[in-house]
Formats: structure tokens, sequence, C-alpha cells
């Protein structure tokens, strides 16, 4: 709710308190902490995000690779961007 309201800051900030209590993010919980990392330019953290997107198995999911192609665009990582479309299914 935070993210679709324009709060991107404290979105994140509940995103990482949500991992500090051990509590494992969904699908839609990552393509929004995903919107929020391309809305702050935040690569750190969209990379820390794809990470443990990659460890849940969630990376073939193809609204979340569309999110994190996003979110690399945004970001300006071009080339991270193509990867992960390259590895999307079709």
């Amino acid at each position: 709710a935070y993210s679709q309201n324009g709060h991107d800051k404290q979105a994140l900030k509940l995103f990482r308190e949500m991992r500090l209590e051990g509590l494992k993010p969904n699908r839609v919980t990552f393509i929004s902490i995903l919107d929020v990392c391309a809305s702050l330019a935040t690569l750190a953290q969209g990379k820390e995000s794809h990470a443990s997107i990659i460890d849940s198995g969630l990376e073939v999911d193809v609204v979340v690779g569309t999110a994190l192609v996003n979110m690399y665009g945004k970001c300006g990582s071009l080339d991270d961007a193509r990867r992960v479309f390259d590895k999307m299914p079709q």
C-alpha cells in the first residue's frame, strides 16, 4: 500500500523490517519492492531483491521478470536488464 501511494521510502523501510523479522516475501511483495527500487533508482537494493527472487524460485515468473527488467532499466543497468530479459520464458 505504501508503494502504491507514493510512499516509496516507507515501503522500502517496511520491506527491510519484514526481512529482518524472517518473513519471506511473495510474488506481489517482490513486484512492489522492485517498483520502489525503480522509482528511487536504488540499484543496490534492487540487486539484493533480485538475489532473494532467485533464492525463492520466482525468477521464472514473467511478471516478476518484467518488474526486474523495468527496475534495472530505470536504474541505468541496461546489461542486467538485458540478461534478465534473455532468461525470461517465452
